[in-house]
């Protein structure tokens, strides 16, 4: 064993003695990686679990292309003269160690790597070249125009749409999602022995990369890609056409070429975080955005944030090719409802309206500038438009029955409905697929609308007003349809994307998605949302590519649950699915997990929606968390299942006089609804704690899957007891919960006789349990205890669904007094 752990300790750089779970978690998946699988990897947090990948994965990655070298350097030995090689090359015998040394010495192998890099330049240059015609969005050309009657001022001649485009030869499109901060993996990437030789590149959005302070200030992050892409037409506009009189636009100082390639070749020479990365942009005056995507094809990692993997439209604009390329996914027990999410869309019948009233305008003003196919493609959106908003009015009911033979009317299918009413051929769904018109109405239209001559007359919506009052007697007036209008725009998305985005989503296949129509009294607060229902279908698209995927998390449970519905539905067989999960590096007697089945008066706790209100269990929970305030030090986190029972509790020991009593012995907060105010209660929280006094320590009040439920880490005295009030089990009435309930029932088999629908419920719960219990234990020293209120948790179906690390060391406890005096126990051990 010690032998095994001595040959483990030397096949992976680390930068100090790896703990025995971490030398197995590399070497686990070293394996993965080599054999081409699909890992699953659990690591609880404060197990070194990113730096583990990150070497684990290096090295291999170091490894493979070792080999891939050697095998170039032997065929080019069998297919060369032997007497034109040297020695070393004609040695087939010779060790890869020496082969290495030749390198190093300056032998044939670095003619061989000057050769295949100097090629890999050639190579990068034809891409670059490919990418700088890609790199705009929306392709707005000043073509030569149908018919010229009124003149059109230089401000709006480029507000005509370009030739439509067929489906290869759109230009990808840049969702410009946010994404998370990656800096914390870059500087583990950095500290580990791999920092200084491998050629990394991050990736972020333009909000976080631009470096163009007219327009990163700007307010919102479309507004943002819209004015980086105008200005990039403005450029090429110029290059184009230098003798051409023209006025002169805005063009961005840092999109330059010959920047760019310096700043693409000084990151894969050190590897440099988000922030790094924009300092370096401002010094040499090169975006740093362009420039990080120069460097995706010579780079040996990439570095981004999930989302941008995961959204295939995101993933082509950024020029990222997953073929035969190895796939780690970190922080990646939400991916399920990640990909649910980023390919599910809503639209609000005022989103519709202004969409509407903006494309009639559009359409009214430029009708004659206009080729004859764009403006059918218009007047088809149009079409779609009335009926989208004839839906949210009540129109259609009949055929909508139909569909469904008597279901609720709130749920329909995509398939017959949508496919005979809306699309009549595939061009219609082309063309809105086509971010032209989107962009253009998104990007000009309010300027179009500030021209003196929309000042002079009222826009042409009184048609669409007639429409709307006509669909019901609740309709909108004119009036209140703008005010609503006005109200909302500023928030909201262009809604002409918005749109755009709606349609797209029901091109997925019938049985992947489901519509649910919100209907609430007036079309403008109504809504259409699609949702996602199958994520494998999304998610097999990486997986066919890729040479292997790792997925990995602190809490990866139930894993039942992310195999079946993301694995397996993918087309993944059982036998490419390989599975690690490891302990703690904490001491055993460092944690106390706790189910407690009876309250201090005997009183059976369990917290279900029907019997949570009563007064003597809200007393029973409040004797609980007094005792616990007695016995435990520093900080208790005390999650409920949602902001509403919180409240409840909340008013009920304050007017009980609890609150005042448990203030005696905690200084007591509330998490926030707001975010903005949530760094401010955690910095009095943590305050509070380090001040000695009477009181000692705090108590925090948080909510489950709220803000403090991820993302915050409430080590050592900030969290030495999390308390779980109850099970956090989602609305089962919810329409969305439903269709996603029907369709795992529908397609997937019951386990030992249980509905999948309700394993479905259960694990939702759970994954928001192991989410919160999580944010104690982060380091190795650290104690804690997790005291879990509601006997359904001794359930072995629950049971089994929490982190191995605390399911091991869990005792189930029927009455208080034998917990309390458990909990009393837990100290720091020297």
């Amino acid at each position: 064993m010690a032998e095994e752990k001595s040959q483990a300790s030397s096949k992976f750089p680390f930068p100090y003695k790896p703990y025995t779970i971490q030398e197995q978690f590399m070497t686990a998946l070293y394996d993965v990686l080599e054999a081409g699988k699909i890992g699953i990897f659990e690591s609880p947090t404060g197990t070194g679990k990113s730096l583990s990948l990150i070497c684990g994965a290096l090295t291999w990655l170091r490894d493979f292309e070792e080999k891939k070298k050697l095998e170039a350097a032997q065929l080019l030995a069998d297919r060369v003269p032997q007497q034109g090689l040297s020695k070393d090359l004609q040695n087939s015998s010779v060790s890869s160690s020496d082969k290495l040394e030749a390198k190093a010495s300056g032998g044939e192998l670095d003619w061989i790597t000057e050769f295949v890099q100097k090629k890999a330049e050639r190579d990068l240059v034809d891409k670059l070249k490919v990418s700088v015609l890609f790199c705009s969005l929306i392709n707005i050309l000043h073509s030569v125009y149908s018919t010229a009657t009124e003149p059109l001022d230089k401000e709006e001649e480029s507000f005509i749409l370009a030739e439509y485009e067929s489906d290869d030869e759109k230009k990808p499109k840049d969702s410009g999602r946010t994404h998370s901060q990656l800096a914390q993996f870059v500087h583990e990437v950095q500290k580990s022995p791999f920092g200084k030789e491998i050629r990394m590149v991050s990736l972020g959005s333009r909000q976080n990369l631009c470096v163009n302070d007219e327009v990163r200030h700007l307010k919102s992050a479309q507004q943002i890609n819209d004015r980086c892409l105008e200005m990039q037409r403005n450029k090429r506009g110029e290059q184009k056409t230098p003798k051409r009189k023209r006025e002169s636009r805005a063009v961005c100082p840092f999109y330059t070429y010959e920047q760019m390639q310096f700043l693409r070749d000084e990151v894969l020479v050190e590897v440099k975080d988000i922030e790094q990365l924009v300092s370096l942009g401002k010094e040499i005056k090169a975006c740093p955005y362009y420039g990080s995507r120069f460097a995706i094809p010579p780079a040996q990692l990439v570095v981004m944030p999930y989302q941008m993997l995961l959204h295939s439209s995101t993933r082509r604009a950024s020029g990222i090719k997953l073929k035969d390329q190895i796939v780690v996914i970190d922080e990646a027990h939400n991916l399920i409802d990640t990909i649910s999410c980023i390919y599910s869309c809503e639209v609000t019948g005022t989103q519709l309206c202004c969409a509407h009233s903006q494309l009639s305008q559009y359409m009214e003003r430029y009708r004659t500038r206009l080729k004859a196919k764009n403006l059918m493609y218009i007047k088809q959106i149009l079409y779609i438009l009335v009926h989208l908003i004839r839906i949210l009015g009540g129109e259609f009911i009949d055929v909508l029955l139909q569909c469904l033979n008597g279901k609720l009317l709130a749920l329909i299918g995509i398939g017959y409905f949508l496919n005979h009413h809306f699309f009549q051929t595939q061009d219609e769904l082309n063309m809105v697929q086509n971010r032209n018109i989107s962009s253009v109405l998104q990007e000009k239209l309010d300027r179009i609308l500030t021209l003196r001559r929309f000042h002079r007359e009222k826009p042409k919506t009184a048609a669409l007003d007639n429409f709307l009052q006509s669909l019901n007697q609740k309709a909108m007036t004119p009036q209140t349809q703008g005010e609503a209008m006005e109200n909302e725009q500023p928030a909201m998305a262009s809604p002409m994307m918005k749109v755009e985005g709606f349609i797209f989503a029901l091109t997925n296949a019938n049985k992947d998605g489901r519509v649910l129509i919100q209907r609430q009294g007036t079309v403008a607060h109504s809504s259409l949302k699609f949702l996602l229902l199958n994520p494998a279908v999304y998610f097999a698209e990486i997986v066919k590519e890729c040479r292997a995927i790792v997925v990995a998390g602190g809490t990866m449970q139930p894993v039942a649950e992310f195999k079946d519905q993301l694995l397996l539905a993918s087309g993944i067989s059982a036998d490419r699915i390989s599975e690690f999960t490891c302990g703690h590096v904490i001491p055993p007697e460092n944690i106390l997990p706790l189910i407690l089945c009876n309250g201090p008066s005997g009183h059976q706790l369990e917290f279900t929606y029907q019997k949570r209100d009563k007064p003597l269990l809200m007393d029973e929970t409040a004797r609980i968390v007094s005792n616990l305030c007695n016995v435990v030090p520093g900080g208790i986190v005390c999650f409920f299942p949602s902001y509403e029972y919180e409240k409840q509790v909340y008013a009920h020991w304050e007017k009980t006089g609890v609150l005042a009593q448990l203030e005696t012995k905690k200084k007591i907060f509330q998490e926030p609804k707001k975010a903005s105010q949530v760094d401010q209660v955690l910095s009095e929280y943590s305050r509070c704690i380090q001040v000695s006094g009477d009181i000692t320590g705090a108590l925090l009040f948080s909510v489950v899957g709220g803000k403090m439920s991820e993302g915050i880490n409430f080590s050592d005295d900030l969290g030495r007891c999390v308390v779980m009030v109850g099970m956090p089990f989602p609305n089962i009435n919810s329409p969305e919960l439903k269709e996603r309930m029907a369709y795992v029932d529908k397609t997937m088999m019951k386990t030992e006789g249980r509905s999948p629908g309700k394993i479905l419920v259960e694990n939702l719960c759970m994954k928001a349990v192991n989410q919160s219990i999580g944010r104690v234990i982060r380091h190795r020293e650290d104690y804690a205890s997790i005291v879990l209120l509601d006997h359904r948790y001794s359930r072995p179906s629950i049971l089994s669904k929490l982190p191995a690390w605390i399911r091991g060391r869990t005792e189930s406890k029927a009455s208080f007094g034998s917990a309390f005096g458990a909990v009393s126990k837990v100290r720091e051990v020297e």
